[in-house]
């Protein structure tokens, strides 16, 4: 499970990433080649699809930050976990999502992305 935990950590942090360099280096250890990514705002293939997916997202909500508000719950090669995007300093979340991953050898290959709440 902790390998898991991790994982999703590092799956957030690629989110919370600004730097453009860092940020794909991040997705090319987190994701196997061919991940995809959908969610109910889009959807994405690959590290370069998934990349500029998550740059879009940043540039959407610049300055907020995704946390992980609970560890994962996981089994098999699938795990699940909220997330929460929140101002600096927000009591409350702006959005709240929830992800299924499935994993292959330790890496990300598919993202199942749903919102919860989302900004008015």
């Amino acid at each position: 499970m902790s390998d898991v935990t991790g994982t999703v950590e590092q799956y957030l942090a690629i989110w919370n990433e600004t730097d453009a360099e860092r940020r794909r280096a991040l997705v090319a250890d987190v994701f196997t080649p061919g991940a995809t990514m959908t969610d109910p705002l889009g959807s994405a293939t690959g590290h370069d699809g998934i990349d500029s997916f998550i740059a879009a997202a940043q540039a959407q909500f610049a300055g907020l930050t995704f946390t992980l508000p609970a560890a994962p719950d996981a089994h098999h090669d699938l795990a699940r976990f909220h997330w929460h995007l929140s101002a600096p300093g927000a009591e409350e979340p702006l959005a709240i999502g929830f992800d299924v991953v499935e994993l292959e050898d330790g890496r990300i290959a598919k993202v199942h992305g749903f919102l919860d709440k989302i900004p008015g």
